[in-house]
C-alpha cells in the first residue's frame, strides 16, 4: 500500500462524482442522435443539478427522518462502493475491505433507503414505487452474488481486488463458459438496479410503469439533485466494476505509479463510454417490458448465474 494508491482511491471517488452526469448525458445524447434529435447535449445532466440545487427544498408534511436521510444514505453508500472497489489501481487502502458481499451489502442499502422513503410518504405512488423496486431487488442482489462468485471460483477469493489480479494474470478465463455466463446475468441485474429500460424507463412519468420515479416523486430541490446524482453514480460505478471484472486491462497494479494511474484514469473511462453507449444504443430499439414479465427477466437471469457457478466449479474440478 503506497501513497499513491491512497491517490488512486481518491481519484476514484472524484471521477465518479465528477463524471456520473456526464455518463447520463452521453447516454441521452446516444439515444437523442439514433432517434433523430439533436439532444440536450453531454452536459445537460450537470445543468439540471446545478438549477435543482438553487431551488428551495421542500418537505411533505408528515414525513421523517427516514424520508430526510434516503438522498444522503443512497450517495453516501454509492461513494463508498466507488472507493473500495478497484477501478483505477489495485493498492488502494481498501483493497482488503472489496469483498463481494460488502458490495452487494451496500447497494441493497441505498436500494432499501429509497424504499423506506418512498413508504414514508404515505402517497399511493409511494409505496406502489417502493413495492416494486423492493421485488425487482429481491431477484436481483442474489444473482449479483452469483454471477461474481462465479468469477471468484479460479481465484478462491471473494475479494474483487483479487479477482481482478486472477484475470488480469489468467486473461484466458474471461472465454471460459462461467464468465461469459456471468457477463450476461450482470448486465441484466445493472439494467435493473439501475432502472434502465427494459425493466425500467427513467424518462417516464407514467403512474402505472414508474418504478424508481414513483418512489422520489416528493423529493424537491436540492434532495432531488441529491438521489438523481445518486442513480447516475450507482451506473456508472456498476458499469466500471463490470469492466474491470471482465476486461481488467489497464488497471494499475498494486504499487501503482503516476503514469500507471494516468493510463489506469483513461482505461477504466474509455471502457465505461464504450459499455454506456452501447447500453443507450440498444435502449432504442426494445421497448419496456410490462411488469409482471419483469420477474421472468430476472429469474432468467439468476438462472444463468446459476449455471455460471455450475460451470465455474466444473472447470476447476476439471483442471
Amino acid at each position: 500500500m503506497s501513497a499513491l494508491g491512497g491517490a488512486a482511491a481518491a481519484l476514484q471517488v472524484v471521477g465518479v462524482l465528477a463524471g456520473a452526469p456526464l455518463v447520463v448525458g452521453g447516454m441521452r445524447q446516444v439515444r437523442a442522435r439514433l432517434e433523430g434529435r439533436t439532444g440536450g447535449g453531454i452536459a445537460q445532466p450537470w445543468r439540471d443539478l446545478r438549477k435543482q440545487l438553487r431551488k428551495q427544498q421542500i418537505t411533505p408534511r408528515g414525513t421523517t427522518v427516514v424520508f430526510a436521510l434516503a438522498p444522503a444514505v443512497v450517495a453516501g453508500s454509492t461513494l463508498l462502493i466507488a472507493a473500495i472497489v478497484p477501478l483505477i489501481a489495485l493498492g488502494s487502502p481498501l483493497d482488503s475491505v472489496a469483498d463481494l458481499f460488502g458490495v452487494v451489502g451496500l447497494l441493497f442499502l441505498g436500494t432499501v433507503a429509497l424504499t423506506l422513503a418512498g413508504l414514508d410518504t404515505g402517497t399511493a405512488f409511494g409505496g406502489m414505487g417502493s413495492s416494486r423496486e423492493i421485488t425487482i431487488a429481491a431477484l436481483v442482489e442474489p444473482t449479483i452474488l452469483l454471477a461474481v462468485f462465479a468469477l471468484s471460483v479460479p481465484g478462491h477469493s471473494a475479494n474483487l481486488a483479487a479477482i481482478v489480479t486472477g484475470t488480469t494474470h489468467n486473461p484466458g478465463q474471461v472465454l471460459t463458459p462461467g464468465s461469459l455466463l456471468a457477463f450476461v446475468a450482470l448486465i441484466i441485474v445493472i439494467i435493473a438496479e439501475t432502472g434502465r429500460l427494459p425493466v425500467d424507463n427513467p424518462t417516464t412519468h407514467l403512474e402505472l410503469t414508474m418504478i424508481h420515479e414513483a418512489m422520489i416523486l416528493e423529493y424537491a430541490g436540492p434532495k432531488l439533485a441529491l438521489v438523481e446524482w445518486a442513480s447516475a453514480m450507482r451506473l456508472t460505478v456498476l458499469l466500471a466494476l463490470v469492466a474491470n471484472l471482465f476486461l481488467p486491462w489497464g488497471i494499475a497494479g498494486a504499487d501503482p505509479s503516476l503514469l500507471t494511474i494516468v493510463l489506469g484514469v483513461a482505461a477504466i473511462t474509455i471502457k465505461v463510454v464504450v459499455l454506456a453507449s452501447l447500453l443507450a444504443a440498444g435502449e432504442v430499439f426494445i421497448a419496456k417490458l410490462r411488469l409482471f414479465r419483469v420477474p421472468e427477466l430476472l429469474a432468467g437471469s439468476f438462472l444463468l448465474a446459476l449455471l455460471a457457478v455450475t460451470a465455474s466449479y466444473v472447470l476447476a474440478a476439471s483442471n
